[in-house]
Formats: C-alpha cells, structure tokens, sequence
C-alpha cells in the first residue's frame, strides 16, 4: 500500500540548507546526547488506508447513545437534534468566521449572534442577554462574579441541589478571592424523600448572591418564590441555574421567578453530546445589570440611510480595554454553537420547544409510576418533578448502572460519582429520545436487582 507523507527527502535538505544546518542530528546538536532521539518502539508506519480501517475497527468498539437505550443526565441530555442544525453549522460562512475585530464589517456574524441573545431572551424570560459563554457551569461562575461586582459583597449562598460540577466550578471562580460561600444542605425526608433545602434562610445582609437551579440536580422543579423574597429582603440578587432549558416551554421562566440574572447550558438546545463538549453557555440578566454582563453583546440599529444594521454595543473583556476594567477574562464566546441553538430554537418554535418538554415530563412520570410499582427502588425526587428523577434501591447507583449496562443499557448516573451524597443513588433522565419499550425494558432491568 502507497505511504503518504508531508515531507520528502529532498524537502528537508533544503530545509536545512535555508537555515544554515548540515543535517538533522547538527540541529539537536545543544540537546544533550542521551536525551536526544529516543527509542520509541513503534511498529512500522501504516498507510492511510490501514489507519483508517485501524481506527475503523477501535471506534466499533464503543457504545453510543444511537446504539442502547440512554437514560444519562445529571447536566448532558439526549434530545434530538434536527439534521438542519448540524447543516447550518457546517455552513462554511459560519464554520471559519472569526472573531471580528473590526465588528461592523461582519454583519452576518454580529446578526447571528444578536438573534441568538433575542431568543435567550425569550426562551429564560429576562430582558438581556449576551452573546453567550463556554457552558452552563462557566455562566455560573460568571453571574457570581457580576453579582460580586453590582452588590460588592463577598458572600455567596448556593442550593446544595445546584448540579455539584456546576459548585465546583463557581468554587474555581471565586477561590482567589477571599470569598465566603455556604451551601444548603439537602436531606432525605421520613417518607424517603428529598426534602427541599433551606437556601432561604442561609441569605443575609453580606449575600451578594443566592444560586439555585431550577429543576434542580436531582430533577425537581421547586418554588422559588420563598429564595425570592428572601434575596430581595437582603438586597442579595437571585440568580437561576438551569441545566436542560428545554423544561421553560412548561415551566415558568427565571424571569417570571424574578432572577436578577439567569444561566443555562446550551447543549440540550439542537447540540450533540459530544463527548463533553464543546457547548454554548446561555446568560441573561435584567437590563439595569446589562453593563456588568460579561462576554459580548451585539445590538440592532440602522444606518445613515435608515437601512437596518448590526454593532458590537458592548464588548467588555481585556482585549478591548484595560484589564482591570473587563468584565471577565472571556476571550470568545462559542458562535457558532449560539447558531446551532439559535437553529434549533427557531426551527422547532414555541409549539415544538412545548413538545419536546411534554415527552420529556411524560416519560419521566411514567417511568416513576413503573418503577416504585414493579421494582425493589424508591423514587426520592418527589413531585413536581421534570425529567430527572433520583432513585434508591438494594444496591447502590453503581452496581445498579452495572446491572443495566449488562443488559445493553445507558442506564443513569450513579450519585456517588457526582459529588459523593447518597452513594446509593442512581440519577436518571428522560427525554423525547426515549419510548416506552425502552422504559419497560429498563423497569424489567432495576426489577431484577431487587429480585
């Protein structure tokens, strides 16, 4: 088979002649001998070919969310995604943009982007939004410092329900900055439930901010009128967290709750899994906050003739201005992902946005009822909940994961590999993705455990 490289033979001598170097071994001449061109034992080099069937072949071995049943949540959620978004954002006009220095004259980019913040707007309920951050969790960190910096205060309260990765993060934000954070505790009740955490009552005058996630991270959807008033007493500002935005199409939004500032995770919205990332950070806040708002904001206008245009209204991040006067250390927000989600957003609609919820919450109530009336587990996310659901059982989360995965199932988080509290737990998500048969199969998996 024919081998394909860069480099030929006489590629390199001319290299070298160019810089004035007889041979290879005189360019490394300063490395000292026994460190210089180490043995790495490799087998011979493939061809293209055979490194794709090589590859080929190692891919086979996994297992994707298109091959089992997938049941995973805890901040990554299987929902469709149309074949359009992934076209959209493969649009080469698009996949290659960059950032525009001189903004103004990349009206497409400045478009897309203000469209993007529109539909964040609409979609959380609140009156701004920018033109997005890396993820869910890094726009939490985000909205603590701007809260930090509209109260200056230096105390943070946050739900002990928030996503525990998401805690992490925030944690990172604010570590070298000599700031107090209490976190709520959350409990298991009489009946075996969760009951819900006294956030409320950690809020005091120093509170720069009160964090809670709504449904929370073990899928309940909570009340937050009492954190409101409780934040607004205080003068400390709300801020809602939410890892699958998908529930607003029947929940009310942040901004009905009052949320001074609003996050979210984009991935749920049209973006794959992608083995992690990247994703899209969704934020938005009240208009009068709107300077403190990190990352870029793009706005509408019109021009001397009166034709509709686009600008960079704000751009508060260090390389536009005096460092210590950003906002944030944002070097970029994820546009072309925004795209996806803006594609995504605008292609399903209000009423398609509301179907996807509707199967979600649907499959998430069914599989409750089936699995506290046919297996040996509990479920411990009381009602109301969305589409994630904790469960407890005679074995803990990682066996019971185990268990399922024998049985060719994606079948949940264990909470133990979340943040340590109830190690016996085992998180599960439900989305438009799954079906009945599926949920019976994974009802008939957890009925075996217990059998």
């Amino acid at each position: 088979m024919p081998t394909f490289t860069q480099l030929t033979d006489l590629d390199r001598e001319a290299m070298l002649q160019t810089i004035g170097v007889g041979s290879i071994e005189d360019l490394f001449a300063d490395v000292p001998a026994d460190a210089r061109f180490p043995r790495l034992d490799l087998p011979p080099a493939l061809s293209e070919v055979e490194v794709q069937r090589h590859v080929g072949r190692l891919a086979a071995r996994n297992v994707t969310v298109r091959d089992w049943p997938c049941f995973l949540g805890a901040g990554a959620y299987n929902h469709a995604s149309p074949s359009v978004v992934s076209h959209v954002m493969g649009m080469p006009q698009l996949a290659t943009a960059y950032t525009p220095y001189q903004p103004e004259v990349s009206q497409g980019t400045l478009q897309a982007m203000f469209e993007f913040q529109s539909l964040v707007c609409d979609l959380l309920g609140m009156e701004a939004a920018n033109a997005s951050v890396y993820d869910g969790a890094s726009a939490a960190g985000e909205a603590v410092l701007m809260a930090q910096r509209i109260t200056r205060r230096e105390r943070v309260v946050l739900s002990g329900a928030l996503n525990p990765q998401w805690r992490e993060v925030i944690q990172s934000y604010v570590a070298a900055r000599g700031v107090e954070v209490a976190t709520s505790e959350v409990a298991l009740g009489a009946s075996g439930a969760l009951v819900a955490d006294q956030v409320a009552g950690l809020v005091d005058a120093r509170t720069a901010c009160v964090v809670v996630m709504q449904p929370d991270a073990f899928g309940r959807v909570h009340d937050l009128a009492p954190v409101a008033a409780a934040a607004r007493e205080a003068g400390a500002l709300l801020v809602v967290a939410t890892a699958d935005p998908t529930c607003y199409a029947l929940l009310r939004t942040p901004g009905a709750w009052g949320a001074d500032i609003a996050v979210a995770e984009g991935q749920p919205l049209g973006l794959p899994l992608q083995f992690g990332g990247p994703w899209a950070g969704l934020m938005a806040c009240k208009s009068r906050h709107l300077r403190q708002l990190p990352g870029r904001i793009a706005g509408q206008t019109t021009d001397h003739d009166g034709r509709r245009g686009w600008v960079l209204t704000l751009q508060a991040r260090e390389q536009h201005i005096r460092r210590e006067k950003a906002t944030s250390n944002i070097c970029t927000s994820q546009t072309l992902l925004a795209i996806g989600v803006s594609a995504y957003l605008s292609l399903l609609g209000p009423e398609g946005l509301r179907e996807v919820a509707r199967q979600s919450r649907a499959y998430a109530a069914y599989a409750a009822a089936e699995i506290a009336a046919r297996t040996a587990f509990r479920v411990a996310t009381p009602a109301p909940f969305y589409n994630e659901l904790l469960i407890l059982g005679p074995v803990g989360g990682e066996a019971a994961r185990h268990h399922l995965v024998e049985r060719q199932i994606l079948g949940g988080v264990p909470a133990r590999s979340l943040d340590g509290a109830y190690p016996d737990g085992l998180l599960l998500a439900f989305t438009e993705m799954n079906n009945r048969e599926e949920i019976d199969a994974l009802v008939q998996a957890l009925a075996e455990v217990g059998a």
